[in-house]
């Protein structure tokens, strides 16, 4: 089986546009390297946060062109895949891995709702087309697609699927996971609002919208969990809570964005067919962003207690 070090915070980054729709890769760039400082464990690129449906096939790699350039080794960078077929996610993949990408973050292919046979069938068509290795996307709840743990076993038998993104919301299945698997796959919580029960029960990383935001907050989080300092991570956990729900509703790209440009480290700018927010959903954005501004924990005491 292939062997990666994939764990830790990885934020599913923004696809940054200018006013005239157009990426802004100064502005990606920027970002990236502000993540970085702020010290997480690698990143995801062109997953949902990053509007990858939205883009066209020259733009996606160009855009992984310029990550993987700018991030330079320092950490993992892992390439969503969200494509009508086998042959066209192939072609992503092939061209993702001759960029230098560390890995393929794997969708069921979309649009049409597969059965399992041909879920399964997707995934080892493009896993036996690359020798990156890959992580399973399982998001039944937005792609109404369960990898149950039938479909598991046999995608286990690929040796560069290496990893699996748990979004089903339901924390049991990674119990589940590990009951049925061991160490076979490294497990990424996929799901904001559940991120400390899913790193209490095991959970090796964490794919997260909101550490686009609140970056040194969401890594404090996560290691504290991994340090059984479960009091203070909670009271971390409980501050961050209001944010972290922006990441489980429809809007969540426009959400995390104008937080993202609240915070200033970026713009709330999005591709059709989704819209910038108004009303009474920008507003409720703007308040829980002030809140947790208002409140935001300090965290030099929680890196003193780390320290101990």
């Amino acid at each position: 089986m292939i062997q990666v070090n994939w764990a830790g915070v990885y934020p599913a980054i923004s696809t940054q546009f200018n006013a005239n729709g157009g990426i802004n890769f100064a502005a990606n760039a920027a970002m990236v390297e502000q993540l970085i400082a702020d010290g997480i464990d690698g990143i995801i690129a062109l997953g949902t946060v990053g509007e990858n449906a939205s883009l066209t096939t020259t733009e996606k790699r160009e855009f992984l062109q310029q990550t993987v350039k700018t991030v330079a080794g320092r950490i993992p960078v892992i390439a969503g895949c969200t494509e009508h077929s086998a042959g066209q996610a192939i072609d992503y993949v092939k061209a993702a891995e001759q960029i230098g990408v560390d890995g393929i973050m794997l969708l069921p292919a979309v649009v049409y709702r597969g059965t399992d046979r041909e879920v399964l069938v997707h995934y080892q068509t493009v896993a036996r087309a690359t020798r990156l290795p890959i992580m399973l996307y399982n998001n039944p709840v937005s792609y109404g697609v369960d990898i149950n743990l039938e479909m598991t076993a046999i995608l286990a038998e690929e040796p560069n699927i290496v990893a699996i993104k748990e979004s089903t919301t339901d924390t049991r299945r990674i119990t589940e996971l590990q009951s049925r698997f061991g160490q076979r796959f490294q497990i990424f919580c996929g799901v904001d609002d559940i991120a400390l029960e899913s790193v209490l029960l095991g959970a090796t990383g964490w794919i997260s919208g909101l550490t686009n935001v609140f970056p040194r907050e969401s890594v404090m989080l996560f290691q504290l969990a991994r340090a059984g300092r479960i009091s203070e991570a909670r009271e971390i956990y409980r501050w961050f809570m209001p944010l972290l729900r922006l990441d489980t509703i429809p809007t969540l790209v426009q959400c995390i964005k104008l937080a993202e440009q609240l915070l200033g480290r970026g713009s709330e700018n999005v591709r059709l067919p989704r819209l910038t927010l108004q009303g009474a959903e920008r507003s409720y954005v703007e308040q829980v962003v002030t809140q947790a501004l208002h409140s935001r924990p300090d965290l030099a005491k929680y890196q003193a207690l780390l320290a101990e």
